[in-house]
């Protein structure tokens, strides 16, 4: 595990079947419920649920990877960075298209819902709109 003094923060990310990463690196960006926010060495402790979007890990100065969460929670220390999300995906795996069939599937599954349902679907739909914003910001960014 990194150390604060070593110039790097070890980072965890766990869904409940799998760990998806597991390594020691310069920053992580998480989507916390009220923000993105950064954690490099000598983080204050602290822990937050996490919203619908990307989680960018920071390596020699650059994002070297980036993963979407669909909510979850985090919690920081001064060497670490732990992330449970309920579900991850690369970005790498969705294309536009996709997005935007989760996004209308969504759309018109909560039209018909029913109140018994309507939180589950509100949170697909959460989840897809953000999956479809974060691809066209990585689009419009090159």
């Amino acid at each position: 595990m990194a150390e604060a003094s070593t110039g790097k923060v070890n980072f965890e990310l766990v869904t409940p079947t799998e760990l998806v990463f597991s390594e020691d690196t310069d920053m992580v960006v998480v989507p916390g419920a009220e923000g993105d926010f950064g954690v490099l060495p000598g983080h204050t402790p602290f822990l937050t649920t996490l919203r619908a979007g990307l989680i960018d890990i920071h390596r020699g100065g650059a994002i070297a990877w980036s993963l979407f969460v669909e909510g979850g929670f985090a919690e920081a220390t001064p060497g670490r960075c732990t992330v449970l999300a309920t579900s991850v995906r690369s970005l790498d795996d969705v294309t536009p298209e996709d997005a935007k069939e989760r996004l209308n599937a969504a759309e018109e599954a909560l039209r018909g819902a029913d109140d018994e349902n309507r939180v589950g679907l509100e949170a697909e739909r959460v989840a897809a709109e953000a999956m479809v914003k974060v691809i066209e910001m990585r689009a419009a960014a090159g």
